[in-house]
């Protein structure tokens, strides 16, 4: 049966078409899809150019039966055989298989990034969210359609309580009833928007769009040529500058007037070639921007750049960018494979994306992607390109900024992650410097240049298109405008902390939503990236609770007060003791929960996640109000605040008092059909704002957080009286940042503690913490971390001036040297302290030293700087060279702190444990001295009288001297008839030659005598000696 569609349908298609503003339809019912076709027959009437197509999203089933597949593949070759009568074929069969769908899966919505479509079918609701809902209506041109498909409903009211696929990422062990603010406000926000429709699978619009009644058709303002205004504005822009190069081929593929004077301004900080422009590109989603720096930077290759870089946190995010110097080339008649070729990255989580351009045509010319981490590589680089610099932390961003040419670009509001700590911190001060160097006198040779280009005109539709405005408050995308100026910043200490009503929050009232954008523009002003999807996680998250830092309130005044502070808290804890045990078996973590299970996984504790807890998700100070003490308050509120110290006894010991019951919107709708049903706001809500004292808090043991690793960020944590308990081994890939850990114990009746302890039962699991970091600072993970940083994890204790010298002391310092140094090692240090010796003879001394040092049992009191040197090479393990780009001091600068550091170690070693060193180095036997008991005459005479005895025992005994003995060698010759033979004279020899008296038989007989005697003399001698 055919039925005459409401004109209103049509008129809100056709005005679509004629102002390039797109549509949206809600479409309620079993028999939704089939409406469809009709819809984009409409559409396909009102618009001139070909049939629109068509993006189909849904979750995991597209729920065509076989039957229809099959259905479509004989209509598709009835239709190439020319014999289809349309009037016996199924319309939604048809449209199925002419239209062009292209069908696409929700966890695979990035791929349709960049495309645009004409139409858009939205199925399965229930697996919907922020993210995916702004990411696949963005696809959408001017002029096109939105359909959102929703089974049958009782009433709209119960997509209230629908069970989302993301309410399982919600619960938790204690947490387990999700809410659903955010569909509530959701449905409220459709009431409101002008171009939205809402009706059944009948085509009959609902009373939730009573604010299309009065639609009429829009007159367009167009020329001769049926170019609006704009168009003529880009068309006389692209005519003036067509003889141009590089300029004039590149602007003719700019969409916008607003486009293609960036592109201008970026061509002409290019031709300029003196390096020292810094141009900022700032715009929504879907602007343009990546198009424009693509344009731009084929210019810059056509200009002659050798050396151009462009980071980006992945380079995925850089796929519009390389395809629009692709496009550029184009223009410019480069040729691919003949001029220029194309990189692809080889790691397969970057997806085959594009990471190098090289270019031949006039010489070696070259577009590289870096990655942001990597500012050491730009020594030659011309042209530096940053696409989504607010998903790049601020210190980063600088560190990249140089003496060449800089093309900056920042998503202020989307749905991929904005920030505006780049606009709001970094642009401020390069305006700034530009400023100043333009006033002084040396600004053209010395000082940069800094320009800042906004698009504020949409790619794809046109400006003031309603669905944008629409999503944008939806989502909280556009909230730059909603951070008030704070006339006067009050004393932190009369400030004062209040609890969010979630239920009053995203009820959808007037005063409600102001604050809640201005709530989410802190957000975006505090961190540098953010979620639509946050917003879902801050409204229906069971376990999740807001608090914001207000100054006095005049209650008399009728108006919202200033936000100061805006804290985010998610309750954690309360997991069965089993639980814990077979998570820990199976090594696995269920999701929610970051701090006990990161805990348990640390320590192998099961008892910590029984314990119940609060991890601050987030904390967001006014960008006025920044480092004045306001985020230090609201924490110091926060903590005393579950401590209990606001609650009054009664309020403690009313055990049956509890939370008021969640009220919904389905309180304030009628039970009636869809055709009469009629949704308002809730009337009947709680206060916006509690003071805590008007609240119960949930008894806690700890508040704890979970943050990217800074200096700054663990200063601020620590100084609330926070410790760190855990820092994750690899650094996050976009921000450079380790995860890092903390918390801080409450004061609770439930553990018993020593009370010694300042950090109560938290405070063993501490020192093991602080033990295992003080090992793994010579690991490859935080070898190069810097040594602020490492210090402040540490934490160390370097003044022991009121530390006496103790017996555990005396009993390390026996461990130290009976197990760890030996009595040479002591001696080199010993030498090395005189300058007899180099520091690298003692190299190795250094880990032992530092690790004893930084455990507390070396109490040696050393300055902050001697202990970074000590931290550095021994902790480190690093070189002296890397110290001296660390610690920015020279050489002997940081030698002269090394020998004061070991002197005062030799020192306290030498005068605690002088007996532990004797006692284990090597020594000769000791020799007493003591003085004669007779005098050195005395004992001469003695010993003179003793060998004369002896002398004269001798001669007693050996009768050699013997006369009778002797007279064998008697001669016998008159010794003057000698003489005479010789003329009386002797000879000069001296020898005189006589002749003996005896016969040869008397010699041959005393020969005899004289030798039997020798031998009785020789036996005598030989017994005597044998008797001694």
């Amino acid at each position: 049966m055919r039925k005459k569609v409401d004109e209103r349908i049509r008129t809100l298609i056709d005005n679509g078409v004629k102002t390039r503003h797109r549509s949206f339809f809600v479409i309620i019912g079993d028999k939704s899809r089939e409406q469809i076709v009709n819809l984009h027959y409409m559409l396909s009437k009102a618009v001139a150019k070909s049939r629109p197509n068509v993006l189909w999203c849904y979750r995991d089933k597209l729920e065509l039966s076989s039957h229809r597949k099959k259905r479509a593949k004989q209509v598709k070759k009835l239709m190439q055989r020319g014999l289809l009568d349309p009037e016996k074929v199924d319309a939604f069969s048809l449209f199925v298989e002419t239209a062009g769908i292209q069908y696409c899966q929700y966890k695979d919505s990035e791929r349709i990034l960049g495309n645009t479509f004409g139409m858009l079918v939205l199925q399965d609701f229930e697996a919907m969210t922020p993210n995916l809902l702004a990411r696949t209506i963005e696809t959408v041109e001017g002029g096109g359609l939105v359909v959102l498909l929703l089974r049958k409903l009782a009433s709209l009211t119960s997509l209230c309580t629908m069970v989302m696929d993301v309410h399982e990422r919600y619960r938790t062990a204690s947490h387990s009833e999700a809410t659903g603010r955010f569909n509530e406000r959701f449905l409220l926000s459709l009431t409101s928007c002008k171009a939205c429709i809402v009706m059944d699978d009948e085509l009959n619009i609902l009373p939730v769009s009573s604010h299309m009644k009065s639609i009429t058709p829009v007159p367009v303002k167009e020329d001769s040529e049926g170019l609006s205004e704009a168009d003529k504005d880009l068309k006389d822009l692209k005519d003036q500058l067509s003889d141009d190069f590089p300029v004039g081929p590149l602007i003719k593929k700019c969409r916008t007037l607003d486009q293609g004077k960036a592109v201008i301004t970026f061509l002409d900080a290019i031709l300029d070639k003196t390096l020292r422009s810094t141009v900022a590109l700032l715009a929504a989603r879907g602007r343009g921007k990546s198009a424009a720096l693509g344009l731009a930077i084929s210019g810059a290759i056509a200009a002659g750049y050798s050396n151009i870089f462009v980071t980006a946190p992945s380079p995925e995010n850089l796929k519009t960018l390389f395809e629009f110097i692709c496009k550029g080339f184009d223009m410019l008649e480069y040729k691919e494979h003949l001029d220029y070729d194309i990189v692809q990255s080889n790691n397969p989580d970057f997806k085959k994306a594009t990471v190098r351009i090289n270019v031949y045509r006039q010489h070696r010319q070259t577009i590289q992607y870096i990655h942001p981490h990597e500012h050491e590589k730009l020594s030659q680089v011309e042209l530096l390109v940053v696409d989504e610099a607010a998903a790049i932390p601020l210190p980063v961003v600088k560190s990249l900024l140089g003496p060449y040419l800089v093309f900056l670009s920042s998503t202020v509001n989307g749905y991929e992650g904005t920030g505006r700590s780049l606009s709001l911190k970094l642009l401020q001060q390069l305006e700034e410097q530009s400023r100043v160097s333009t006033k002084s006198s040396e600004s053209s040779l010395s000082g940069r240049l800094f320009k800042k280009i906004e698009l504020a005109e949409s790619i794809r539709y046109a400006s003031g298109d309603p669905i944008e405005s629409w999503l944008h408050t939806l989502l909280c995308l556009d909230v730059t405008s909603y951070i008030p100026n704070i006339n006067r910043l009050p004393p932190p200490s009369e400030c004062d902390l209040y609890y969010v009503n979630r239920d009053t929050l995203f009820s959808y009232h007037k005063d409600s939503e102001l604050f809640l954008q201005r709530m989410m523009a802190l957000y975006v002003a505090s961190h540098y990236k953010n979620s639509p999807n946050d917003l879902q996680l801050m409204a229906d998250a069971p376990a999740h609770h807001l608090f914001v830092l207000l100054g006095p309130v005049d209650e008399s005044r009728n108006h919202l007060p200033d936000i100061l502070c805006v804290l985010q808290v998610c309750l954690e804890g309360q997991i069965p003791s089993s639980s814990a045990k077979k998570s820990l078996s199976e090594g696995h973590q269920p999701y929610g929960d970051q701090i006990p299970w990161k805990f348990a996984e640390q320590f192998r504790d099961t008892v910590f996640p029984t314990l119940s807890g609060a991890r601050i998700v987030r904390i967001a100070t006014h960008p006025n109000a920044m480092k004045l003490g306001y985020g230090s308050t609201a924490v110091e509120l926060l903590t005393r605040y579950f401590e209990g110290q606001f609650t009054t006894i009664s309020e403690v010991d009313d055990e049956n008092a509890s939370e008021p019951s969640h009220m919904r919107v389905t309180d304030a709708a009628e039970q009636v059909s869809l055709l009469e049903e009629n949704i308002k706001p809730r009337t009947d809500l709680p206060p916006l704002l509690a003071h805590l004292h008007e609240r119960r808090p949930e008894k806690l043991h700890y508040i704890g957080v979970s943050f990217g690793l800074t200096l700054d960020l663990l200063r601020f944590w620590k100084k609330q009286k926070f410790a760190p308990f855990y820092v994750g081994h690899n650094p996050n890939s976009v921000t450079g940042e380790h995860t890092c850990m903390v918390l801080r114990p409450l004061d609770n009746d439930d553990i018993e503690t020593s009370g010694i302890d300042e950090w109560g039962f938290f405070g063993p699991f501490y020192q093991d913490f602080r033990k295992k970091f003080t090992w793994l600072l010579g690991s490859s993970s935080f070898r190069t971390m810097e040594y602020k940083l490492a210090m402040s994890v540490l934490d160390p204790k370097i003044n022991f001036t009121d530390v006496e010298p103790s017996s555990s002391a005396t009993r390390e310092s026996s461990y130290l040297f009976n197990h760890v140094l030996s009595g040479y090692s002591m001696a080199r240090l010993t030498d090395y302290v005189n300058n007899l010796i180099d520091f690298l003879s003692i190299s190795y001394l250094e880990p032992i030293f530092a690790t004893l040092y930084f455990e507390e049992k070396l109490p040696v009191t050393l300055s902050y700087t001697q202990a970074s040197v000590l931290l550095c090479m021994g902790l480190q393990r690093q070189e002296l060279s890397y110290v001296e780009g660390a610690m920015n001091l020279e050489r002997h600068q940081i030698l002269s702190l090394y020998i004061k550091t070991m002197k005062k170690f030799h020192k306290y070693l030498t005068g605690i444990a002088t007996k532990e060193i004797d006692s284990v180095l090597p020594r000769p036997k000791e020799i007493t001295m003591k003085p004669h008991a007779i005098s050195l005459d005395e004992d001469l005479n003695d010993g003179a009288k003793q060998v004369m005895d002896k002398m004269k025992a001798k001669l007693d005994e050996d009768d050699t001297l013997n006369p009778e003995h002797l007279q064998k060698y008697a001669i016998e010759v008159d010794f003057g008839s000698a003489l005479k033979n010789g003329n009386g004279k002797i000879p000069s020899s001296g020898l005189v030659s006589v002749k003996s008296s005896r016969s040869a038989g008397e010699k041959r007989v005393k020969s005899k005598d004289s030798q039997s005697k020798d031998k009785q003399h020789g036996s005598r001698s030989n017994k005597k000696r044998k008797s001694q």
